[in-house]
C-alpha cells in the first residue's frame, strides 16, 4: 500500500487508536488494585489524623504518620466502627469504612446510613464523623474528631476537588484546620450547630462561640465547610443522645 495515500493514513491511524487503546486499559486494570490499596491507606490516614495528629510515638521515636503506618496502626486505634441508621441504630450487614458517604447523601434521610468510628488514643475515647458538602466549583469533604463529651473537637481534616489555589484550597492547610480545634459543637442550648466559618470573625481565642475565621477571598468555600459540618453532625444526634444516656445509666 502507497505510504503517502489516504487510505495508509486513515488505516494507520485507526491501528494506532487501537494500540493505545488497549495499553491505556491493560495500564488502569493492572494499576487498580494498587490505586485501591493508595486510596483504602490515605483514609485510613486522614481518619487517624484528626485525633493522632501528624506523627505518632513508635519505638519511643516521633514518626510520620504515613499512609503504610496509618494502615498498620489503625486496628489498634480504631476500637468499634458503627453504620448507624437515622435513628442512630446500628445497621447489621453494613461496614463504615466501605460506605461511600457521595453516594448515601444523595439518599432520603431515612435511608443513608452514617458512618462512625470510635478510637481510643492513649487512654482516651474519640469518635470520628465523616463529612462531605460543596464548595466553590465541586465536592468538598473530610472528618472532624469529637473528644468523649461528643461536643469539644479535637481535630478536623479537609480536602477537596477543585476549590481554587491560594483561596478555597485553603481548607487543607493546617492553620485552618487546627483554628477548629477545641471548638464546640454545640451552642449554649445544647443544639448541635457545628462550627461556622464566619467572615469578619472577631472572637479571637473564644472556643465556645462555634465560630472560626473564615479565608479571605473563599467565602463560599467557608460557608461549604459550614453547611457540611452542621448538615453532618446533626444526623448524628440520635446516637449522640443514646450515648449519653448509656453513660449517666451506668453512673
Amino acid at each position: 500500500m502507497d505510504k503517502n495515500s489516504n487510505a495508509y493514513t486513515f488505516i494507520f491511524a485507526v491501528g494506532m487508536v487501537i494500540v493505545v487503546a488497549v495499553v491505556l486499559s491493560f495500564l488502569a486494570t493492572s494499576l487498580k488494585p494498587m490505586q485501591d490499596k493508595n486510596v483504602k491507606q490515605e483514609k485510613m490516614q486522614n481518619i487517624l489524623n484528626t485525633f493522632v495528629g501528624d506523627s505518632l510515638l513508635v519505638d519511643g521515636k516521633k514518626v510520620l504518620l504515613t499512609r503504610e503506618l496509618a494502615s498498620e496502626k489503625f486496628d489498634q486505634y480504631i476500637v468499634n466502627q458503627y453504620a448507624l441508621n437515622h435513628k442512630g441504630e446500628n445497621v447489621d450487614g453494613k461496614e463504615a469504612f466501605n460506605i461511600k458517604l457521595a453516594n448515601e447523601i444523595k439518599k432520603p434521610v431515612e435511608e443513608q446510613v452514617f458512618p462512625l468510628y470510635e478510637a481510643n488514643y492513649e487512654g482516651t475515647n474519640y469518635y470520628v464523623i465523616p463529612l462531605r458538602g460543596s464548595g466553590l466549583w465541586d465536592a468538598i469533604w473530610g472528618y472532624v474528631a469529637l473528644k468523649e463529651d461528643l461536643n469539644t473537637i479535637e481535630g478536623v481534616i479537609f480536602d477537596h476537588k477543585g476549590e481554587t489555589a491560594g483561596l478555597g484550597a485553603e481548607i487543607t492547610t493546617d492553620w485552618f484546620q487546627e483554628s477548629f480545634e477545641e471548638e464546640k459543637i454545640k451552642n449554649d442550648q445544647g443544639d448541635i450547630v457545628g462550627v461556622e466559618v464566619k467572615k469578619g470573625y472577631s472572637g479571637g481565642k473564644d472556643k465556645s462561640d462555634n465560630q472560626v475565621n473564615a479565608i479571605s477571598g473563599a467565602t463560599i468555600t467557608g460557608d461549604g465547610v459550614t453547611k457540611m459540618m452542621k448538615e453532618r453532625l446533626t444526623k448524628y444526634k440520635p446516637f449522640f443522645q443514646k450515648k449519653k444516656n448509656s453513660k449517666l445509666a451506668i453512673r
